[in-house]
């Protein structure tokens, strides 16, 4: 039996002009997570991760070097954010949005949740539909159980949306479970699937114990 540990990233640069890098908090929380896999005796096969410079840094942080499997890759949140409000192509636009709010963070989030949920439902404006995402989430998490011998392990540094695509097919057979699986999503949570005859079983989703004395953080 086969073993994938899905690990998002550590936390990114929230608010920055580059959110694609990791923030200093998120930095600890990787070097936390190589520790923690170190001290469980988890000796990688195989060491997966998406293409996001935050995927990188996290493996390399936690003593990892990847593999790139664009699979692994997050959707593009840009142009989710985008199409649902135009205007927002303009950065200044939105962070003066925000800015009006009493709480920019929730805010934020609650035009997050309402720009993704306008993908998921089918919307317009979009390179890659929801389901063509999902579609590329499946392949890659089956493409690294293909290359995985008895007893072998894979690593892979990615992101919260191919997570639960995955874990949301596996326990489901469909997508549906994306939406309340993806936002909660901790950034370096540990989620094991396993490999055997009869496919692929979600055994453990969103695991986080290495970060008890830490911050937890969803972005």
């Amino acid at each position: 039996m086969g073993v994938i540990y899905l690990v998002r990233h550590a936390q990114a640069s929230f608010g920055a002009r580059d959110y694609d890098k990791l923030s200093d908090l998120g930095e600890q929380q990787a070097v936390a997570l190589g520790n923690t896999l170190r001290a469980r005796g988890v000796q990688p096969d195989l060491v997966m991760s998406g293409s996001m410079h935050r995927h990188a840094q996290t493996a390399e942080l936690a003593g990892f070097g990847p593999e790139v499997d664009h699979g692994y890759d997050e959707f593009d949140h840009d142009q989710v954010i985008v199409a649902h409000k135009p205007a927002y192509k303009v950065r200044a636009v939105l962070l003066a949005d925000l800015a009006r709010k009493g709480n920019p963070k929730r805010a934020f989030q609650e035009m997050f949740t309402a720009a993704t949920d306008r993908w998921v439902n089918g919307g317009d404006g979009y390179t890659e539909t929801f389901q063509a995402f999902c579609d590329r989430s499946d392949d890659a998490v089956r493409r690294t159980a293909e290359r995985l011998g008895k007893g072998e392990t894979a690593l892979v540094f990615t992101s919260g949306g191919p997570i639960a695509a995955v874990v949301s097919r596996l326990l489901s057979g469909g997508d549906g479970l994306w939406g309340k699986l993806s936002p909660v999503t901790i950034n370096t949570a540990i989620t094991k699937v396993v490999s055997g005859r009869s496919g692929l079983t979600v055994v453990s989703y969103n695991e986080h114990g290495h970060l008890d004395k830490q911050e937890l953080t969803y972005r």
